[in-house]
């Protein structure tokens, strides 16, 4: 059977400018390279997995992106360890991302999930994931 997953995912935003920056500095801290780059939008790939943000003159017009309207809340991303969601959280709001549920970091999503929440400038919210960690009682 073929790997499942996402192909990709791509995200509309109002202003490319605003937002990419932030979405490079993280993907880039994260392991994905990029991808595609032509003056309405770029896309990051790790793996067989990419990511657009587009800027696309097919985008309606009216209300801004809201997470917690109907559509997508957040995508949750791999991180390859703790240390790395830690540096994420240090550094987010310096490269343009607004931690959320700060005063439950890192256990914001429960006492055995370790992970970063951060929204871009645009409100695109983002959960960087650390893997679970493996006592010796929990060795596979």
């Amino acid at each position: 059977m073929p790997p499942t997953g996402f192909h990709h995912v791509e995200i509309w935003v109002a202003d490319l400018a605003l937002v990419e920056p932030s979405w490079s500095w993280l993907l880039g801290e994260l392991g994905w390279e990029l991808y595609q780059n032509w003056p309405a939008g770029r896309s990051w790939r790790i793996g067989d997995t990419y990511l657009v943000v587009e800027q696309s003159s097919a985008v309606r017009p009216g209300l801004p992106y809201d997470r917690l309207r109907p559509g997508l809340n957040h995508l949750a991303v791999h991180a390859p360890d703790r240390g790395t969601v830690d540096r994420i959280q240090a550094a987010g709001p310096a490269n343009g991302w607004q931690r959320l549920f700060a005063d439950r970091y890192p256990h914001a999503g429960g006492a055995e999930h370790y992970a970063a929440y951060l929204a871009d400038t645009a409100g695109f919210e983002v959960e960087v994931v650390a893997p679970a960690e493996r006592g010796p009682d929990l060795e596979a």
